[in-house]
């Protein structure tokens, strides 16, 4: 049986006794219920929305999740506020299929999806803009008090957004002006290891054609970790104006400036995980990890005519970062000590400008109502780094791990100036949906891509470049069976770089993009008159021309191939007496088919293992109750599976389920009090892995309490 014959069976297993489920008399009994987990609400229209609401994470063509072949979720600021989430990667890794591998490495933002992992694979939008990550790491957004929602498509998205979209696309969008009344909100925010909160909403009308939206948080925190103190400051403003009831401008900028807990992660002593260590800080007394971002929009929305409409997005994005470390920490058990060592000192220095066009036509083909959306898009990113590279200093020093002396940074290696890069991409894209009949609709899409790449080696005065061109396209079959159940099929494709792309290095750049592909069925419903619904999405990925040793030459070759199949389901349901249950679950069989690594210089096949940083199975829970007296109460679990940290499969990070829960009280119409309690059973677990030898240990149980005064 063939591996499509296998998925298309597995498919069809799990829609069997789901297709038989509905419950008619349940629903006559009972009122209607919105459904809050699926909500996406700003502070100013409380209107919520189901799978049938126009939602733009899967396509560009503003439709609705019913009528989206893909599995695609959203995630509302409400939401995120009530399931305790401090980052948007804590939000999004609580739904179906999405992980956290944060790491410092990685600006702590890095995430797997469909058994790829990493920010070349799993792409993070803000307002429909991406950043091109340089060196692996991206470092905005992370807050989520400026964050109105989070819309999440699955599977491979290059054809909407270009290369570097396997697994999934994470798009952040913004608190948006609104018009009304001005409404204010003030959160004052305390909790467990000196964890302080200061952040304010303002938003509505300053004229009848001029509003606004201003956001602005503080946190800082001593952390959980010796001398594990943090800080950062986000602020928003959007200025939008309607010229008239065609044409509206909106003015955007954000900035982000953060000093998270500078923890690489726990060393194992001899192998093994030693509690007494939990809390140690093993990094050097001046070390230092510091993001400064910014972003500013202008975004142009106009209708020409009743079939006709344009809209632009003019950015520009500067990104400064600054690390330096000592990051790696071996057990030596001839020494009985600890030796530190890999002290790294980077800069990025970074800078995009970019415009993207699109143009949105309501026709008819061949007789049939049809929606088409083209356009262009344009990207110039410069991307400087700073490093104390080759880091080739020898050694380190010996610190008892029960008593680690901080020190400060030292290498013989100085910081300087290593490459700049300046890279240029233009893509055309355009999008369909004809109507083929009352039930059946056909959603097709392309996308050409042309990237140029300009390297400057500032050490040695050499200069590379290299054109790298890719096309992509998708075509899906959506059946609706009823108005509120759909069925659909969608074969797509995608492109990642062997690395990320502004940052290839000169050998990397004879490399050609990877190219991958996906089968994917799917099934969604509304129940209940609305008061629930539920999906469930079949998938099958193969990626081809991933980087292998040869086994001769030792040499670096497009050989090898990943495939990835997997299940994922979700449950929304607002249940009687005011009880609501969010869940949502996977699984995925990942694995190198052809894969080969040179260790000691001999060349392993790792075919048919794992890849790293890939749970099999993930699930997420979430219940909440309405008390009375304006008393809500909710509870949370989180599991992720046993993960591998390395491609030889021979380290593993052990799984985890985390619970946590919070207790809200209306105290008065304008007076909200709140109490989160994360990691409730306080488990000592691994949240993702430095290293096989040394674990980023999850924060212990803590509170936090919160103020809020709307006005």
């Amino acid at each position: 049986m063939s591996r499509y014959s296998k998925l298309q069976t597995l498919a069809a297993n799990a829609l069997a006794p789901c297709l038989a489920f509905s419950l008619p008399t349940y629903a006559a009994e009972t009122g209607t219920l919105a459904l809050p987990s699926t909500a996406i609400t700003s502070s100013s229209d409380k209107d919520p929305i189901s799978l049938a609401t126009p939602l733009p994470a899967g396509s560009r063509l503003n439709l609705s999740a019913m009528d989206t072949p893909a599995s695609t979720s959203s995630i509302s600021a409400e939401v995120i506020e009530g399931r305790n989430n401090r980052t948007v990667q804590d939000a999004v890794s609580r739904s179906p299929g999405i992980t956290s591998v944060a790491t410092p490495g990685n600006g702590n933002t890095a995430l797997s999806a469909r058994g790829f992992e990493g920010h070349g694979s799993v792409m993070t939008l803000f307002d429909g803009s991406r950043m091109y990550t340089g060196a692996g790491t991206q470092t905005f957004p992370v807050d989520p008090w400026m964050v109105e929602r989070i819309d999440i498509i699955r599977g491979p998205a290059s054809v909407l957004y270009g290369e570097g979209a396997t697994g999934a696309v994470i798009n952040v969008i913004p608190k948006k002006p609104f018009a009304g009344e001005i409404h204010n909100q003030l959160r004052l925010g305390y909790g467990a290891y000196d964890r302080q909160q200061l952040g304010l909403d303002s938003g509505g009308s300053l004229s009848e054609r001029l509003s606004y939206r201003v956001t602005l948080n503080r946190q800082q925190s001593n952390g959980w970790v010796d001398r594990g103190d943090s800080k950062n400051l986000a602020m928003s403003a959007a200025l939008r104006f309607d010229a008239s009831d065609d044409l509206s401008f909106t003015l955007a900028h954000e900035r982000g400036d953060a000093e998270p807990m500078n923890y690489f992660g726990t060393p194992l002593i001899d192998g093994h995980y030693r509690d007494s260590l939990r809390k140690k800080n093993y990094n050097v007394r001046d070390d230092e990890q510091r993001y400064h971002d910014e972003w500013t929009r202008l975004n142009t929305d106009w209708t020409l005519s009743d079939s006709i409409s344009a809209s632009n997005q003019l950015y520009y994005i500067k990104s400064r970062r600054h690390w330096r470390n000592a990051e790696d920490y071996t057990w030596d058990s001839a020494q009985g000590q600890l030796q530190r060592g890999s002290y790294l000192e980077i800069k990025h220095d970074q800078e995009q400008v970019g415009d993207r066009q699109s143009f949105t036509f309501d026709h008819t083909l061949f007789g049939l109502a049809s929606k088409t959306v083209v356009g262009a898009e344009y990207n110039r990113i410069r991307f400087g780094i700073n490093s104390n590279s080759p880091y080739n200093d020898i050694g380190g020093d010996f610190i008892d791990p029960w008593n680690p002396a901080p020190g400060y940074f030292h290498s013989n290696s100085p910081t300087r100036p290593q490459s700049q890069s300046t890279t240029r991409t233009f893509a055309l894209f355009a999008e369909n949906r004809t109507q083929l009949s009352e039930r059946w609709s056909l959603v097709t899409g392309v996308r050409r891509d042309q990237n140029h790449i300009d390297r400057d080696n500032l050490v040695d005065n050499s200069r590379t470049d290299r054109s790298l061109n890719g096309g992509n396209w998708r075509a899906g079959l959506v059946f609706a069976v009823t108005d509120e159940l759909s069925l659909y099929g969608q074969y797509s494709t995608s492109e990642d770089g062997v690395s990320d792309l502004v940052t290839l290095s000169p050998s990397q750049q004879n490399y050609d993009l990877t190219e991958a592909r996906q089968t994917e069925f799917g099934l969604k419903q509304l129940f209940w008159n609305g008061r629930g619904e539920w999906t469930l999405a079949a998938y099958h990925i193969v990626k081809k021309k991933l980087l292998v040793d040869d086994p001769i030459t030792h040499q670096k070759q497009q050989a090898g191939q990943q495939t990835s199949d997997g299940l994922e389901a979700t449950l929304e349901l607002a249940l009687a007496n005011q009880w609501q249950v969010s869940a949502n679950a996977s699984v995925v069989r990942a694995k190198y088919d052809d894969f080969d690594q040179t260790v000691g210089g001999q060349s392993l096949s790792r075919a048919g293992n794992r890849p790293s940083n890939v749970p099999r199975r993930t699930a997420n829970l979430w219940v909440n109750k309405g008390l009375g007296y304006g008393v809500d109460a909710g509870i949370g679990l989180r599991y992720v599976d046993e993960r591998y940290a390395n491609i030889a499969n021979t380290q593993t990070v052990p799984g985890f389920t985390v619970v946590d829960a919070n207790l809200g009280w209306q105290v008065l119409p304008d007076v909200r009090l709140g109490l989160q309690l994360n990691n409730l059973l306080d488990r000592r677990y691994a949240a993702t892995a430095h290293s096989g030898e040394q674990w980023l240990m999850g924060e212990p149980r803590s509170y936090f309490a919160t103020l809020d005064y709307s006005f």
